[in-house]
């Protein structure tokens, strides 16, 4: 009998379970005592029925163990559950279906275990999971077992494809063979490439402790110098050194941010690295050939990396400057001391619609023609520069700007355009900042950046770092606030560069903060 009449045979019609505490009515019907008992509860005190063929009685005590039938349930084992058959059987199992753990692609067969232990274990037998479906195992043309693999073409051959047919000459391999290949090229790439991120990551975190090195230092600087002066500094160097520290916060959330983004880099090449391994244990070459992890594992030096703003010793020194105006006359200080430059207006740059001061410090616009000597140094529209140039060295200048018109001021090289319509920071020979219809922004070669910040005093502080690079600009108000800094690689000498319109206004203020 089949396990399924059997459990038929076992069960109670009103559970439709195998029976628990089996009894029998009087008709002879058998349930499990408490369905009985519950199905009997429903119906009426002065009659009673068989729930399956109607049989009445009136004594509900009559309910007898059924003690055969409790005996066989009690005997019986359990009956698992019903496997699913596998769809692929194998080949050679005649008399039985088994189930196959694998199909050989060359044999066309499917194997189960004990066969798979005795086939072939040749190369040209490739072995796959169990299917029925070779038609993408075999080659379109010549309907042949793709058992190659062409790494010019990065495509499946067959024996035929390679001796006589479209990848003749070419490099073919065994399937196995080509695998093992193509699994040493990328994790030669994937290596190469965390190698790479391993040095820059390196190199980030000793720039993270350069960077914590200089601030300390330059604390520790700081607090000796406000240690040697009286109490009344005490407040002017906490300020101080709260502003180094958010200089140095600054510059390390930077650092953190790179070297963050670089160790989660690294983690997922050393996951590359454990995925290309995983998947080239699989037995079926073809599966992982076409898998998506073997694509080109790419590396990009981001020179970002290694234009990390440092902190600015330039903008402490203004600051210290600024605050110690008034009682540094005869300390020795280790900050480095920007005196102002003493500069001048050469009146041969100015343009006629501009009026210079006498002594050449200051330009105002004018809608009056000065009519000045003809020069091919002066500008048609509203500039100036300064006599001298910078070709080196740390530079700083202050100037007193009108908070009415339009002006700029920047540098510039000699060789900037004079004649037409070429105001600095249109052109890439100068760099500007301008103060254009109430709005703040900075200018090089046709390219505006406003200012996130508007500029609160009337006087401009602008540091020129030659041979870094670097041209800064600060409002100096108490304390001084950094505006914005433009970068680049100066080619030329550099003028200081002077703009007024529409009735702007600059001073070049020569005496200290």
């Amino acid at each position: 009998m089949a396990s399924s009449d059997l459990r038929d045979e076992l069960s109670c019609s009103i559970c439709r379970d195998i029976y628990t505490d089996p009894v029998s009515l009087i008709c002879g019907h058998s349930f499990c005592r408490g369905c009985i008992n519950r199905k009997l509860d429903s119906q009426s005190s002065k009659s009673y029925s068989c729930p399956d063929c109607g049989a009445e009685f009136r004594d509900r005590s009559k309910l007898c163990k059924n003690i055969v039938l409790a005996k066989v349930v009690e005997c019986l084992p359990p009956i698992p559950p019903e496997k699913e058959e596998t769809a692929i059987p194998c080949t050679y199992c005649f008399h039985s279906p088994v189930p196959a753990v694998k199909s050989c692609l060359l044999c066309e067969a499917s194997l189960c275990e004990r066969h798979l232990k005795v086939h072939s274990k040749s190369p040209e037998h490739v072995l796959s999971k169990p299917t029925n479906d070779q038609g993408n195992r075999r080659c379109s043309i010549h309907n042949k077992i793709l058992e190659y693999y062409c790494l010019d073409d990065s495509t499946d051959v067959c024996v035929s494809c390679f001796v006589v047919g479209h990848h003749q000459g070419h490099n073919v391999k065994f399937l196995l063979d080509a695998l093992e290949t193509k699994k040493r090229q990328k994790l030669e790439q994937v290596l190469i490439s965390k190698e790479k991120t391993n040095k820059e990551l390196q190199h980030l975190k000793q720039r993270r402790r350069d960077v914590e090195d200089k601030a300390s230092e330059m604390g520790k600087r700081v607090s000796s110098l406000f240690r040697d002066l009286r109490m009344k500094l005490n407040h002017f160097e906490m300020t101080a050194l709260e502003v180094i520290s958010k200089q140095e916060k600054k510059v390390l959330q930077t650092l953190a941010d790179l070297i963050d983004h670089l160790e989660v880099k690294r983690e997922e090449l050393s996951g590359q690295i454990r995925d290309v391994e995983e998947m080239c244990k699989m037995s079926d070459p073809l599966t992982v050939l076409h898998e998506d992890f073997l694509h080109d594992v790419e590396h990009r030096n981001d020179e970002k990396l290694y234009e990390v703003e440092d902190i600015k010793d330039h903008e402490i020194s203004l600051f210290l400057q600024t605050g110690l105006s008034d009682i540094s006359a005869g300390t020795n200080v280790w900050i480095h001391m920007l005196k102002p430059v003493d500069l001048l207006l050469d009146v041969d740059t100015v343009s006629n619609n501009v009026t210079l001061s006498r002594d050449l410090k200051a330009i105002r616009h004018s809608y009056v023609d000065h009519s000045r000597p003809e020069s091919a140094k002066r500008f048609d529209c509203s500039q100036a520069l300064s006599i001298g140039v910078f070709s080196s060295g740390r530079h700083y200048w202050v100037v007193e700007i009108s908070r009415s018109g339009n002006l700029g001021i920047g540098v510039c090289y000699p060789s900037i355009c004079r004649n037409g319509y070429s105001l600095m920071g249109e052109n890439e020979n100068s760099w500007s900042l301008q103060y254009v219809i109430n709005e703040w922004f900075v200018e090089h070669d046709r390219k505006a950046t406003p200012l996130p910040d508007k500029v609160s005093s009337n006087r401009i502080g602008i540091y020129l770092d030659y041979d870094a690079g670097l041209l800064s600009f600060y409002d100096l108000t108490n304390p001084i606030r950094h505006l914005t800094t433009l970068k680049a690689t100066f080619t030329e000498p550099l003028h200081a560069a002077f703009m007024v319109a529409k009735e702007g206004y600059i001073k070049i203020l020569s005496d200290d903060l």
